[in-house]
Formats: structure tokens, C-alpha cells, sequence
């Protein structure tokens, strides 16, 4: 007896179940062989009169001629257990003409004509015909494909009195270093240009190039490490593996790529050295009994190791197979990174008691001390040798980082990063020209040997996850805002990525929700209580635009006329023995950024709000699955009395630029389009999410609009035709979508968790 798959003309394979053979005729058990074949002819015609209309031929013209119809008909049989890991093409014959707009996997194609077999057969199952596979309308290839454009990445997640390591590309080309579950890779001429690796199920820690070049390795909280492709896009995995239970602080190659040391903080070990390509060990890391912080390995042979842990302590190894040597008991401090130079001649150690001592890279023999008794006056988190061997950068949590000659001992720059905590240096990087320092703010610096007192550059952005995100037009150009859970709140150029802060002090919790009102100033509420207005034009914040709340805002919008509207929830705390704590409710209006009325408690939870672009009509979502309409009258709310049922929960809500219609989204996996005009009537229902969808917002075609969910996808729908959609399938991966907004009617722009900004074309 032998299972067998079969595999059908479309690729899907099913399970025939067990054959047995009886006198040269085969019997199935299960399902029976007629009725096997029948639906298998079934899907056959279907599949053969899907293909014709695509590709506009005739099935007698083509057996006329001698050729057979792309794709056979015939099951295919598999061995025993192989079955099918992913849809197999069926053969295309020639590929159609090539398109103006370029077409990416995971597009989703118009089906041909309502109704009809091949509709039914594609549109229902979503089947993806791969990146060439196109339906013809005549002389018209139809297609809805996306193409990612720009992608804005997280600045580093850092940790204050912990040290950030940023790794280089050995080419001069990318630095990298991580954030959360990411992986952030950047240019490091041009920091727009940047790609994320998202793999790994648990935070990053560090993350290091070959010295190949061809792949990175990277560690994480859970012990994993995880070796990757740098080459394609997809960034392949080629290993994984534990070298032991606990948090991977820093990794380190030889310079052949073959050997890789890792360290952190391990419970039966705190390092360890393997082969790259087989996890055979070729030592073991001892000397020290707390955790190691750093280590690295020295780029020329005959090879050493060197180690720093939290016992004070660096260790030196020789190898392979690497062999504890000695122990170094200079510093009084924790020792927090070490690094050889790129020649091997010397190795630095620095520690938290703000010394760096400098040693013979062959033999371990101390040879001075930079600075003599104090190289910083802070603890020393990161230093970085130049290219050349010969210099040294360092960073402090003095707020300053400094270059040193270590040939003559001296410092030769001193760079003063400001007087705030978040200006303390935690991280380093000499690649090239490039000079790059890591603040506490997370910021990255770019030095200047020329003007110690002010860097080249400062990219920024976030750290912490985006929860909102609006867009606008000033001078010409369109910029981006968001608003993270610190309270931060940063601005883009969507063309070149450049970005900054606002100046002052701004929202001290979470930036719940932003839109930008008709003078053109940002309207923004947060967990601190209040809604900001914030000049757009000037970009800081001042004491006059904030407006204070009773109850913490959670959602808010703007009409003509100066109207904000925000809903607000809050906890009533009530001691025992009158129950537990109640929900507070409100629906506050504002007129001209001052509280003018207020509806207390409105019997449901309000979750979001949206006001109809003639400024007459507020509707408000629950978290009882209703939509409330309300009239703006000068300066009260009125209650229409209209319900609008949707799904489930409604998380957001939108009416289209025209104010044609009201789209809502719910917890329940559906977008619900109401018609305004027909008295708020249903006009057309979506599917499509496998998880809650938490955003949604217009084209300005009002033709189509895009959802986000937690499901880590992005739909674009068309209102006219539910199953003409894009589907971005891991917008964000591991990340939920948390807001969307439009750039353009083909350019949407997503945020989401992962703390970074993408720009995706649309081609409808």
C-alpha cells in the first residue's frame, strides 16, 4: 500500500489517500476514482477556458496548429509524502508584452468579467499568477500591482548605561545595527536608502557583517543566532543556531568568515566559538564568572580572541582551537567593549570607570593607558578603530565622544554633544570618512573632524513604535508627520527622507492620533491629556496651542470652520465595596482651540471619530459596533439618532475627500462603505483581512482606499468593485499596520510598530 498526492493543473495538491494494487486494477480509498476524475475534469474545463479568454486564442485553432494549451490537463502523481510546498506554475508559453509600471509578486489582477467561470475561479481564490501572469482586455493589460518606494527606518533602540553596537559593511558601503525584532541596514552616503531584516521571533541585540560581505549574522534576547544572506532581497537564511540559552550581547568573525565567537549572558556559559557553516566548537570561552559584554577577534593570523565582562575583567585567548590564556584586571569598571585594530597590532579595552587602556594585539602586554588616568569623565560604552590603525573613537556617557592618536597618546578631537541625558554617547563607528556616534536619544551623528562643535549630520526619527501618521503639503513639497508612543513627533520630506523634530517641548505620553486642519497647523492629541496645535510653517511647539482634557483623548478630527472633535475614555477609579472601576466617556467639540461643549458619559464607548468634509455631520464609531451620527450646531452636538450597524467593534472610520461616502472598519475583519447621499445605506461590504483592522484612509480619487490590520497586511480597495483590490501581504512583517495615509492616488504611505515609514506606488 503507498499514499499518493496528486497534483491538479492549477498547482493545488490534494491527498488521494492509499492505493492498493489487485490484479493490475487500482482501487482508492476515500474518495472514489470517478469522482476523483469528474472533479478533476470539472477544474480542468475550468482552467482551460481561463486560459483561452487570457490569452485570446481558440482551443480547436490551437490543436489545429499542433500546440497544446499551457498547461496539461493530466494530474501529476508525487512520491509517497513529498505533497506540494508551495503552488507550481503551470507552463505560460510565450510571456505577454511587458508593462510600463513594474509588476511585483503579490499582485492581485482584475478578474476578467463579473460572473463568469475564470472570474470565479481566480477572484474567489485569490489564486496569485505570479509576477507575468496578466489578464488581457483587448489590447489593455489589466493589473493592480504595488512596488515598495521608500522605506524611512527606526533610528536604534537603545537602553541608557548599555552599549549600542552599530556594525559596518566591510565594502565602506552600509552600517547597521538593530531595533526591536529589526535588523535596520542603511547606506551610510545616502541613510534613505535602507532595508529591514525581520526574521527573528524575539529582540535583536547585535548584528554583524562577514568579513566577506556576503553575510550577517545576528543575535537575540532568546540566544538565537541566526546567519543570512546579504546578497538578495529576500535575505535567505543559511543557519541558525543556540550556542546557549540567554541574551547574545556581541559577535565577532575571523577574517576568513569561517569562525564566529559569540558572547552575552548565557546560564550554563557565557560564550562561545564555532564554525559558521557546521556549529562544531573550535573552543571555549572561559575566565570569566559574569557576564561577558564584548568580544573580538583579531583579522590576521596567527589568531587571538579578547574578551569584557561585568566581573571587571578582559580575557585573552589564543587559537584555534581557542584556548583561555590570561587574564587583564586593569580596569575598576565593568568592561564594555573591546576592539582589535584592523592591522592586529593592538587591541583597546574600555569600561565604565572611563579609562581606555591600549595592548600588544600577538601577546597581550599592556602598552599605555589614553589620557593617562582618565580618557572620559563618563563611563566608556563604544570605541571604534580608524581604517588606518592609527586613531581611535570613542563614546562616553560625558556626553562627548573624541578621537585619539594612540601613536602619541593624545586626544586629537573632542566632540561636546549637548548638556541633556539623551546627549549621552552609547555607540560608535569609523567607516571610511564616516565618522558616526549613537546618542541616548537615539539619534545617529554624524562627526565632523573639521567642526568638532556641531556634526555633519543628525539623522532622526523613532525609536519607539508609530502609533499615527498624517500627511501635508507646505512649499511645494509633501511631508510626512508621526507621532510615536514616547510622545515624538517627527516630520519627513517624502521625496529625499530628510527629517527632523519640532523645537520645544512637545507631548510627554503616547500620540494617539494627528490630522492637519484648514490653517495648516497639526492637530494632535495624546495619553498626556491634551490636544496641541502646532504651527506647521515655524515647527515648533509653544504654551499657547495646548488645550487640556479631563479625560484622556483617544481619537480626534477637524472641520471647516475651526471645529476639532475629539472622543475621550478614561478609568473611574471606584473603592470596594461600590464595585469595580467604571468607564468614562466623553465627546468633547472644540471651536477655535477652546472647549465649547461636551457630551458626558454618551451611554457607549466612543473608540473614533470623523467629521464630513462640509463640516456639518460628526460620526462617531463604538465599541459596540455602531456608528452614532451627529450634527455640529455653532457650538453644541446634536444627536441625529442614527445608528449604522457595522460588523463588530469599529476601530476606525472615514469619510471619502468628497464626502460621498463613509467607510468603517471594525474588529471583526470588515470594511462596511455607507452611501451618504442615500441616506447612509449600505453601499458595499469587503473581505479580505485575517486579523482585526485597526486603520483605514481615502485615495483622493475617492475611488479607492486603503486598510491596515493586524494581520500585518495592507488592502487597497475599489469602491465600485470589491474583488479589484491590492494586497500587500507583510507590509510591515511581524509588525501590525498602524496607520495609513496618502501621498497621492498612487502612493500610499504605512506605518506601523517596527517604528519605521514606507512609501509604496500603487498602479491601478
Amino acid at each position: 500500500m503507498r499514499s499518493r498526492f496528486y497534483v491538479t493543473s492549477g498547482g493545488g495538491a490534494h491527498w488521494a489517500g492509499p492505493c492498493r494494487e489487485r490484479g493490475g486494477a487500482r482501487t482508492r480509498r476515500g474518495r472514489g476514482a470517478a469522482a476523483a476524475r469528474s472533479a478533476q475534469a470539472r477544474l480542468s474545463r475550468s482552467r482551460r477556458a481561463e486560459r483561452l479568454t487570457i490569452y485570446g486564442q481558440s482551443w480547436g485553432a490551437s490543436r489545429a496548429r499542433g500546440a497544446a494549451l499551457p498547461g496539461s490537463a493530466r494530474p501529476q502523481r508525487l512520491r509517497a509524502g513529498q505533497g506540494a510546498s508551495r503552488p507550481l506554475r503551470p507552463g505560460l508559453g510565450p510571456p505577454p508584452p511587458p508593462l510600463s509600471a513594474p509588476c511585483t509578486p503579490g499582485a492581485v489582477f482584475r478578474p476578467l468579467s463579473p460572473g463568469s467561470a475564470s472570474a470565479r475561479s481566480d477572484s474567489r481564490r485569490a489564486r496569485p499568477l505570479q509576477a507575468l501572469w496578466r489578464a488581457r482586455r483587448g489590447n489593455k493589460w489589466a493589473r493592480m500591482p504595488y512596488e515598495i518606494k521608500k522605506v524611512f527606518a527606526s533610528l536604534p533602540q537603545v537602553e541608557r548605561g548599555v552599549s549600542k553596537i552599530v556594525g559596518g559593511d566591510p565594502k565602506g558601503n552600509n552600517f547597521l545595527y538593530t531595533n526591536g525584532k529589526c535588523v535596520i541596514l542603511r547606506n551610510i552616503d545616502n541613510p534613505a536608502i535602507a532595508d529591514i531584516y525581520t526574521e527573528h521571533a524575539h529582540q535583536v541585540v547585535v548584528a554583524k557583517y562577514a568579513p566577506s560581505g556576503f553575510y550577517i549574522a545576528s543575535g537575540d534576547v532568546s540566544g538565537k543566532l541566526r546567519i543570512w544572506d546579504t546578497t538578495q532581497k529576500e535575505h535567505l537564511l543559511k543557519y541558525e543556531y543556540q550556542p546557549f540559552a540567554g541574551k547574545i550581547k556581541d559577535i565577532a568573525w575571523t577574517e576568513d568568515s569561517k569562525r564566529i565567537a559569540v558572547v552575552g549572558e548565557g546560564r550554563e556559559k557565557f560564550g562561545a566559538v564555532f564554525l559558521w557553516d557546521s556549529g562544531s566548537s573550535v573552543g571555549e570561552i572561559t575566565g570569566h564568572n559574569k557576564v561577558i559584554n564584548s568580544v573580538d577577534i583579531k583579522q590576521s593570523r596567527p589568531y587571538r580572541l579578547v574578551t569584557g565582562s561585568d566581573d571587571n575583567c578582559a580575557a585573552f585567548f589564543e587559537g584555534p582551537p581557542f584556548k583561555f590564556k590570561f587574564t587583564i584586571s586593569d580596569h575598576g569598571r565593568f568592561v564594555n567593549c573591546v576592539r582589535f585594530s584592523p592591522d592586529g597590532n593592538r587591541f583597546a579595552t574600555a569600561s565604565a570607570d572611563g579609562q581606555i587602556f591600549i595592548y600588544d594585539g600577538k601577546t597581550g602586554e599592556k602598552v599605555c593607558a589614553l589620557g593617562g588616568s582618565k580618557a572620559h569623565d563618563g563611563g566608556i560604552y563604544a570605541i571604534s578603530w580608524s581604517p588606518d590603525s592609527t586613531h581611535l573613537l570613542s563614546a562616553s556617557g560625558d556626553k562627548t565622544s573624541k578621537i585619539w592618536d594612540v601613536n602619541v597618546n593624545s586626544v586629537v578631537n573632542t566632540f561636546t554633544m549637548g548638556s541633556n541625558v539623551l546627549d549621552q554617547q552609547l555607540g560608535c563607528l569609523w567607516q571610511k570618512d564616516h565618522l558616526l556616534s549613537i546618542s541616548l536619544s537615539g539619534y545617529i551623528n554624524y562627526l565632523d573632524k573639521n567642526n568638532p562643535s556641531k556634526p555633519l549630520r543628525v539623522i532622526k526619527g523613532h525609536s519607539k513604535s508609530i502609533q499615527c501618521l498624517t500627511v501635508h503639503k507646505n512649499g511645494g513639497k509633501s511631508y510626512i508627520y508621526s507621532g510615536s508612543h514616547d510622545g515624538h513627533i517627527n516630520y519627513w520630506d517624502s521625496e529625499t527622507g530628510e527629517n527632523d523634530s519640532f523645537a520645544g517641548k512637545g507631548h510627554t505620553n503616547q500620540v494617539s492620533r494627528m490630522t492637519v486642519d484648514e490653517h495648516g497647523q497639526l492637530v494632535s492629541c495624546s495619553m498626556d491629556d491634551t490636544v496641541r496645535y502646532t504651527n506647521l510653517t515655524l515647527r515648533d511647539y509653544s504654551g499657547q496651542g495646548v488645550v487640556k482634557l479631563d479625560v484622556q483623548p483617544k481619537c480626534l478630527a477637524v472641520g471647516p470652520g475651526g471645529y476639532t472633535v475629539v472622543v475621550c475614555i478614561g478609568q473611574e477609579v471606584t473603592l470596594p465595596p461600590q464595585g469595580p472601576a467604571g468607564c468614562v466617556a466623553q465627546i468633547v467639540l472644540l471651536k477655535d482651540q477652546r472647549k465649547c461643549f461636551s457630551i458626558d458619559n454618551p451611554g457607549y464607548e466612543p473608540e473614533v471619530v470623523a467629521v464630513h468634509p462640509g463640516g456639518e455631520t460628526v460620526a462617531v464609531g463604538g465599541a459596540d459596533g455602531n456608528v452614532r451620527l451627529y450634527s455640529i450646531l455653532g457650538t453644541t452636538l446634536k444627536d441625529e439618532g442614527k445608528l449604522l450597524e457595522a460588523k463588530g467593534p469599529v476601530t476606525d472610520l472615514a469619510f471619502s475627500h468628497d464626502g460621498a461616502f463613509l467607510a468603517v472598519c471594525d474588529a471583526s475583519k470588515v470594511v462596511t462603505v455607507f452611501s451618504v447621499a442615500d441616506g447612509y445605506s449600505e453601499n458595499n461590504v469587503f473581505y479580505g483581512h485575517h486579523a482585526k483592522i485597526v486603520c483605514l484612509a481615502w485615495s483622493p480619487d475617492n475611488e479607492h482606499f486603503a486598510s491596515g490590520g493586524m494581520d500585518m497586511m495592507v488592502y487597497v480597495w475599489t469602491l465600485s468593485d470589491p474583488e479589484t483590490r491590492v494586497k500587500i501581504q507583510d507590509a510591515h512583517r511581524l509588525h501590525h499596520v498602524s496607520s495609513l495615509a496618502w501621498l497621492d492616488e498612487h502612493t500610499l504611505v504605512t506605518t506601523s510598530h517596527d517604528a519605521s515609514v514606507k512609501e509604496w506606488t500603487i498602479a491601478y
